[in-house]
């Protein structure tokens, strides 16, 4: 029952991300700007973490964040990339093609951080089965740019 949970979970995350996108898309073109529509997007999501925080009563560890290398804070550099990207791209690909190419990319980035054991949980090489996965993959993306 727990797998289910988390995979339904993952399932409405990546749902929710084409309509995410089309908003963010929509406030980028009523203020002109595609990255203060992603700075406006991060600051409305900040205050939902905050107020989800305030209710759940979560903790941090200061100290672990401290003692942190300096790279692993990149993610919210590479989270403000990919929400501009997504809001620049949106307007001119369309919610098909933007995200298969999105989902291709993550995929394949997916797939060497596995094989290679970086930045996982545990490592799983490649295989024939993957590599099959994700070229059907980007055929579906090459299908949907070719309509």
């Amino acid at each position: 029952m727990n797998k289910i949970f988390w995979i339904l979970l993952a399932f409405m995350a990546g749902a929710v991300l084409p309509i995410q996108a089309g908003l963010n898309a929509k406030l980028g073109k009523a203020g002109s700007s595609a990255i203060h529509a992603s700075m406006i997007s991060f600051a409305v999501g900040l205050l939902g973490l905050i107020i989800y925080i305030l209710i759940t009563q979560q903790n941090v560890s200061i100290a672990g964040l401290k003692a942190t290398p300096i790279h692993v804070w990149l993610g919210g550099i590479f989270g403000a990339f990919y929400v501009s990207v997504v809001i620049l791209a949106f307007p001119h690909l369309g919610p098909g093609l933007t995200f298969g190419l999105i989902i291709a990319g993550q995929l394949i980035i997916s797939l060497l951080l596995e094989h290679f054991n970086i930045l996982v949980a545990q490592a799983s090489s490649l295989n024939i089965y993957k590599i099959a996965g994700v070229a059907l993959i980007i055929l579906g993306v090459v299908i949907i740019k070719k309509n």
